[in-house]
């Protein structure tokens, strides 16, 4: 089903916001080293998925261009600016901490390229793996949230399972539009570069370099132009 990566990512969250709300202190070295351990697979994950794509030289244009276009543009600087915006409004809402815990928690597993490549690959391949490890992420640190923030981290699930079955059933109504080489190539291809954006992520986890994976995200738009364009010239 499309949005079973959706379902779990969501159910996910509730899950660990519940345990959250039992496990008032997580040690943190604990916090530490489940962190470090799931982004050595979100690494692992990401690395298998570079591997699929049948033009390396169209990933690496891609990569260059879609970064040229991010950078330009700074999408990690504007997804920063709003989610300031968003949390200083509701810091002054009378809800307190259920409000600052829903947007906080809601920006966070939002906000990111691992929650726009899996509900696409969950659109276009029926292939749930890269949400289903969000779900583990996002369920860990909701749990880590819901300890400090409350319950309002709970309720994050539903704008996230919106955001990406959105992404999801729109990916899979269009692709029964395309001919079937052309959507074999952009699966490869949009997967790879996917991957790419995946480990740099995995390495964002554990803090071996800072990469605005945000400002990637283009090359995602980019080497579907690309294969496009290459299929109908």
């Amino acid at each position: 089903m499309v949005l079973t990566g959706s379902l779990v990512n969501a159910a996910g969250i509730v899950a660990g916001a519940l345990l959250g709300l039992l496990l008032r202190k997580i040690p943190e070295t604990m916090k530490q080293t489940v962190m470090a351990g799931i982004g050595l697979f979100v690494m692992v994950l990401g690395l298998d998925m570079a591997l699929e794509s049948k033009q390396l030289f169209i990933v690496i244009i891609s990569l260059v261009l879609g970064a040229v276009i991010g950078e330009a543009i700074d999408i990690e600087q504007m997804l920063h600016r709003v989610g300031r915006l968003l949390e200083r409004k509701f810091s002054r809402d009378q809800s307190g901490n259920f409000a600052q815990g829903f947007v906080s928690a809601t920006l966070i597993f939002v906000i990111g390229a691992m929650a726009i490549v899996g509900s696409l690959d969950s659109g276009l391949r029926q292939d749930h793996d890269i949400l289903y490890t969000k779900s583990m992420i996002d369920g860990f640190t909701s749990m880590v949230l819901s300890s400090t923030l409350g319950i309002g981290v709970m309720f994050s699930a539903v704008p996230v399972f919106l955001y990406e079955g959105g992404i999801a059933v729109f990916a899979n109504v269009i692709h029964q539009y395309i001919p079937k080489s052309l959507l074999d190539d952009l699966i490869s291809e949009i997967t790879a570069v996917g991957g790419i954006l995946i480990f740099a992520i995995g390495l964002n986890m554990l803090s071996i370099k800072a990469i605005r994976v945000a400002n990637l995200l283009p090359s995602l738009a980019v080497v579907a132009v690309i294969i496009t364009v290459m299929k109908l010239v």
